[in-house]
């Protein structure tokens, strides 16, 4: 390159400027002068010598806006955590613009999940809406065009990854209700939508009890509305609470502010102000943030339970050692439940039908006695008879054996 340098000054040098200008162009250090049409007048006005600016080109395919995905880290040395859909300035490329990111991590299956803040020490992704950039491009967020803050200005950096119009960010949704009716593994469960069409949208979407028994929403029940039919590996209790884990989609802010600070006068050009975020909001109008009644912590009573004596059976007892075996205590006499019963008198002719009905149970209990003692002796009539004729076919197989043995043995003897 050097050489080349040298042979391109030493050919040009006797020409003059104008002739160099056609065949080498304009040359490093030289000054130029651009014609720009359609400014402001507030650029003219304002015109700051002191502050710079950089004259750049965009590309015919930058000059869109569109949703643009970027890997985004927060800066090590500025002390916030980044919040989701706060507004904040963006220098990409030749641009800086106020925008509102989405910040979103991707799961394993591929589902972009929505976080509420940029996780430390982590990259993440962020979705915004802004203008196409090529990938690859880096980028450095800031919260205000003020030079005069206590902390470090730059929020965080990252690189773009793609330009995705179809991408889908969710969020988590989790859907609570309780048992209506219990039918053994079927229940009817109620709270969770307010009318059928929503029961329709889910049927088929897995339930769980806290207590971990898994479900399946079938059909929704025709009265009351929001009330549906669900299957469960087990039987629920009343007293459970279902739940359902669903996903819905998030949409993405068209927000899209350049920063026109050199359109502002001479010693305010630093103090551009865009949109503002909820906390700054809040702390200029002084509001306090929103609590809700069921996020707070409230004292909790809980009756003394009483539990059963501890009883160890028996069987256990004899492998306890000495010591750790139950002492036995006299135990307190009980009430007499006869004397806690109400007194009754009976009529001559309640007293005869109990009679009667003594006497018959008196014969039947009799008569099942004595055939019982018949039956036990015929049994045994027949358990006898069953044995002698088992022995006899047992000694006449011995007898069989043993002739068939002998036959052998004369055989042999033969040859």
């Amino acid at each position: 390159m050097a050489a080349q340098s040298e042979l391109n000054r030493k050919e040009f040098e006797g020409l003059d400027d104008e002739s160099r200008i056609q065949y080498e162009g304009y040359r490093p250090g030289s000054y130029v002068r651009i014609e720009l049409h359609g400014m402001p007048c507030e650029f003219i006005d304002y015109f700051d010598p002191k502050y710079p600016i950089i004259i750049g080109a965009l590309n015919s395919g930058e000059e869109n806006t569109g949703c643009v995905q970027v890997r985004i880290r927060k800066h090590r040395w500025y002390k916030r955590i980044l919040k989701t859909r706060d507004p904040v300035i963006m220098s990409l490329g030749w641009r800086r613009f106020q925008t509102v990111p989405l910040f979103c991590m991707e799961d394993h299956n591929g589902r972009q999940r929505l976080l509420k803040y940029t996780p430390e020490h982590v990259h993440c992704t962020a979705t915004f809406f802004g203008p196409i950039t090529a990938p690859g491009t880096g980028f450095l967020v800031i919260q205000t065009t003020n030079d005069k803050v206590s902390h470090f200005r730059v929020m965080a950096t990252g690189t773009v990854r793609e330009l995705d119009k179809s991408v889908a960010i969710v969020k988590k949704l989790k859907l609570i209700g309780t048992p209506l009716k219990i039918f053994k593994n079927t229940a009817f469960i109620k709270g969770m939508f307010s009318s059928t069409s929503e029961v329709a949208a889910a049927e088929g979407a897995t339930i769980r009890t806290v207590s971990g028994i898994r479900g399946q929403i079938k059909r929704p029940v025709k009265s009351p509305e929001g009330v549906f039919r669900a299957t469960f590996e087990d039987k629920i209790l009343l007293s459970d609470i279902v739940f359902l884990r669903a996903w819905y989609p998030v949409d993405i802010p068209q927000f899209y502010n350049p920063v026109t600070s050199l359109l502002m006068p001479r010693g305010e050009k630093t103090e551009w102000q865009g949109m503002k975020t909820v906390g700054q909001l809040r702390a200029l109008h002084n509001i306090k943030p929103p609590q809700k009644s069921n996020s707070l912590y409230h004292p909790i009573e809980r009756e003394p339970k009483q539990f059963n004596p501890l009883l160890i059976p028996p069987s256990l007892q004899k492998a306890l050692p000495y010591k750790n075996k139950p002492k036995y205590t006299p135990k307190t006499a009980k009430k007499s439940s006869i004397l806690s019963r109400p007194v009754s008198t009976m009529s001559s002719k309640e007293k005869k039908l109990t009679t009667l009905m003594q006497q018959l149970r008196t014969i039947e209990k009799d008569r099942l006695y004595k055939k019982k003692v018949k039956k036990e002796a015929e049994r045994k009539v027949y358990m006898k008879k069953k044995e002698a004729e088992e022995n006899k076919r047992h000694k006449k197989m011995q007898e069989r054996r043993q002739e068939y043995y002998r036959k052998i043995a004369r055989a042999g003897k033969g040859k």
